[in-house]
Parts: C-alpha cells; structure tokens; sequence
C-alpha cells in the first residue's frame, strides 16, 4: 500500500438543500488488544451497529450539533476554536477542528446523529461517531480523502480535541471494513488484509458479543496507566536493540531485557509481543477455515489480558470461563480497552441462540446483571457504504 499522502479530490457538491445521510458501523476485536498504540497488529470486524449522520445545509454561518441520543445541542460560529466541553458534541466537533486544520472548510451546517451503537459497551461507539461525521463534512465540502487519511483524522480528533489516547485501530476498521472479513491491520504501516470470515468451517460460525452492562470506575484512569507502562518498556527495547517498536520486539528481546523495566512494564509488553503473535497465527487459522484454532487463540489472549495486561474483571473472567463450558463455542475473551464492556465469543451458527441465552442466564444467576448478547456477522465499512457519495475516494 503506498505511502499516506494528502490529496483532496473535488466532487460534485450539493446544490439543494436536501440532506446528506451517512453510515458508519460499530466494531468489535477479535485478537489484538491494547497493540495498536504500540505498533502492533490487530484484527478487528465492522458489526451491524450504526451511526447515522445527517448534514444540512443552512443559510447562515454557523455549524449546528445534535442527536437522537443526547438532549445537548450545539451552535458554533465558522471561526469559533474553543475547546472540548466534555460532552458528546466533542466528538464531531473534533472531527471539524481536524478538518479545519488540513484546509478543508465545510459549508455551514446542520448535523444530526442517531443510531443503535451501544455506548460504553468496548464496540467503539466513539469512532463509529466521527467516521460518520467525518464522511458527512466531506461530502458536504465536496472533498474526498483515502481510508488512512479519514482514520488518520479522526484518530487526531479524539487524540487532540477529546484528549483520550487510544490508537487507531477504531477509526481505520470502520472506515475499511469489508463484509464477511475480519480486517488485518499493522498499526505502525497502515498496511491492511481483509481476511476471510465464511471460508471452510468458519464460514459456520458468528461472532456473540456479550455486553457485561458493567464499566468499572477505575476503566479511563487504569487505560492511561497500562499505555504508559506499556511505552515506558517499549522504550528500553528500542534503545537496547535498535528497534522501531514492540511491533518489532520478541519475547526473548524482551525477557533479556527484564532486568531494566519494572515488572509491570514487562508483563504489559508481554502481552502485546504475544498478541501480536497471536494475530499472526489467527491470520494462518482463517485461511484455514479452522474455528478450533481461532478459538484456541482467543482464549489465550484473554488469559493475557487477565494476568498480563491486568484490564479485566470479575465479571468479564466469568463471561468467558462459562462461555468456555457452553456447547458450540470455540472461544472468548475480552474485547475493548477492558475493567467492563465485552467479550466476543466464536460460536457455531445452529448454537448461537442456546448459546446466548444461557450465558445470559448463567451471568444474570451469579452477578444478578441482565447482560446483552449480540449476533454478529462482518458487514461493510463507511466506505464502502457511503461510496456513492465519495467516488473520488480511495
């Protein structure tokens, strides 16, 4: 893939007020967890979930927020570059600022987001938000940007305006998704592989996620923590043996190198230089058809994130140990930043319903939570979906 280079693209713009309608899909990730700050590989799909957003034309100078979701709305004037509010607004609104800052200016306008992306739940609701704005402001300015470019951006826009550090796997595999694949991304290249989800008997299996309805307090603080932990180690590595980033390093760079780094620091490296091992071996498993290898795979990066990462929590560790137990599961384990949120669990098709239901029932019996399962197959990116309005996109 060449490298990202910024080239704008004029499109037909709008010459009606009629409104402008994109979509952007939720994700979930299936290995690869807490590597792409680092570097490191991961293999996220895009699920049915959306956001939609509409944009408007107005007649006046100023840009206009709100959403089905929230009662806040927001009026800004075209020059206005005050700073976040910590609210919801945050994130279109970083989305404009980054916009603005490469010289591309949308007309005014009135934007407008619904959707049924469960928040808080680790499906990334956050960036299913900006990919979805980020697409309305540029069909509405008539310009078109590549995937990296409007994942790029967006990463920017939580990353500078939100303030909140997360990487860019998010942003990309909403923006590049491809239905029926799970998407292989090196985060430090941007380099990318759609890999098959439907071949042999894989192509039998959906992915459940399992919403535990719980985010632990500790979650944005602890995040922050185990990210500078995690770079505090990588940093030795790179001074030691020349190297880039932990995408690079190896398990026996790494125990050499023990000795200089806090324990912390190198259990957290720990875990990413083996999940990044994982993703390459799950890449060999879906190329195989292989569900028992890809869940093999999973249920050792959830003991990862357990014991090395230290992200989960009582009731995530028992989402996936009875997951385990259940006839028709191949594997589980936690997705998202971690302390709450969600497990994803491979399951075979004809199961998934019995599956479901009695995770549910077992987890509402120990914990008294109604937890939420989703069925999920990989669906399109925002690219994809809103070709039609970016047909100078690549």
């Amino acid at each position: 893939m060449p490298a990202t280079t910024s080239h704008f693209t004029d499109l037909t713009k709008p010459t009606t007020t009629n409104a402008i309608q994109c979509v952007a899909p939720a994700r979930v990730n299936l290995l690869g967890e807490h590597t792409d700050y680092t570097g490191g590989l991961v293999l996220p799909m895009a699920i049915p979930f959306v956001t939609e957003a509409t944009i408007t034309p107005r007649a006046d100078d100023l840009y206009g927020f709100s959403s089905d979701l929230f009662p806040e709305t927001l009026t800004l004037t075209r020059d206005d570059r005050s700073p976040a509010r910590h609210a919801w607004t945050d994130y279109p609104v970083g989305v404009l600022r980054q916009l603005q800052a490469a010289e591309i200016h949308p007309p005014a306008f009135d934007l407008h987001l619904s959707g049924n992306v469960p928040f808080g739940a680790g499906v990334s609701s956050s960036a299913s938000v900006e990919v979805a704005s980020a697409i309305a402001m540029l069909a509405l300015s008539g310009v078109s940007l590549t995937i990296e470019e409007i994942a790029l951006l967006c990463r920017r826009a939580e990353n500078v305006y939100v303030n909140s550090p997360c990487g860019i796997m998010d942003q990309f595999v909403i923006t590049a998704a491809q239905a029926g694949h799970a998407l292989l991304l090196d985060t430090r290249s941007l380099k990318y592989e759609h890999l098959p989800m439907n071949k042999g008997a894989l192509a039998d299996t959906q992915i459940v996620v399992c919403n535990s309805m719980v985010k632990h307090s500790v979650a944005t603080g602890e995040y922050g923590i185990r990210r500078r932990e995690s770079e505090q180690g990588q940093a030795i590595l790179v001074e030691k043996f020349n190297i880039r980033d932990l995408g690079e390093a190896t398990l026996d760079q790494l125990e050499s190198a023990r000795a200089l780094m806090s324990d912390a620091s190198f259990r957290r490296c720990r875990h990413i230089i083996s999940d990044n091992a994982r993703v390459r071996e799950a890449r060999t498993a879906m190329f195989n058809g292989d569900p028992s290898a890809f869940g093999k795979l999973m249920l050792a990066g959830h003991a990862s994130e357990r014991d090395d990462f230290e992200c989960s929590c009582d009731e995530i560790d028992f989402l996936v140990e009875t997951a385990t137990t259940l006839p028709g599961c191949f594997g589980a384990r936690l997705t998202g930043g971690g302390f709450g949120g969600c497990t994803v669990n491979l399951v075979e098709r004809a199961q998934v319903e019995a599956f479901s239901t009695a995770l549910r029932s077992a987890y509402n019996k120990q914990f008294n939570i109604t937890a939420e399962t989703y069925t999920c197959d990989a669906v399109d990116g925002a690219m994809l979906r809103n070709a039609s309005l970016l047909q100078g996109s690549k």
